[in-house]
């Protein structure tokens, strides 16, 4: 640490920014509450990071863009590994393949940590808000109606209990 810097030159965190870090940890945490709390895969921990961690990639390679180098690479980048790591938590399941919507959380919450840098930091809160209505909603309008649990899931009772 250099003793001749100013306190908020030294809490300095250029190109990125706290308010930033902040709402990707929250927007995180929105989702991963939900999914911790329901005993499901990408708790807290993993959703926050998942977020927090797009958010630098892609405020890094806003700052760092110029004429040669083009900054949406890296969102493509960021989509493919986001990709290989959802697909790591799928798994075949006797004779069935669960961890589909952990992976497509997964894939939403690096969609959110882009929209912090490129669109706004109440936008990614929204979406995040959006995206635990999906979980939620879903799973309740499936209680309610046994029509919504055909196919698949009627082949695999107590599916969402034994994950």
């Amino acid at each position: 640490m250099n003793n001749s810097l100013p306190f908020h030159e030294w809490l300095s965190i250029h190109p990125l920014e706290w308010s930033a870090v902040g709402a990707a940890i929250m927007c995180g945490t929105i989702i991963g509450l939900e999914r911790q709390l329901r005993g499901k895969p990408v708790g807290i921990r993993t959703s926050s990071l998942i977020v927090l961690g797009t958010y630098v990639f892609i405020a890094i390679s806003n700052f760092t863009a110029n004429e040669l180098m083009d900054s949406s690479r890296i969102i493509g980048q960021v989509v493919t590994g986001i990709g290989f790591l959802g697909a790591g938590v799928m798994l075949a399941k006797e004779g069935m393949v669960v961890g589909v919507t952990s992976a497509a959380t997964i894939w939403a919450l690096a969609a959110v940590g882009v929209v912090i840098p490129l669109a706004s930091e109440a936008t990614a809160i929204k979406l995040s808000l959006v995206i635990v209505g999906i979980l939620y909603g879903v799973d309740l309008l499936e209680d309610y109606s046994s029509s919504l649990t055909r196919g698949v899931h009627s082949r695999y009772t107590g599916w969402r209990r034994r994950d």
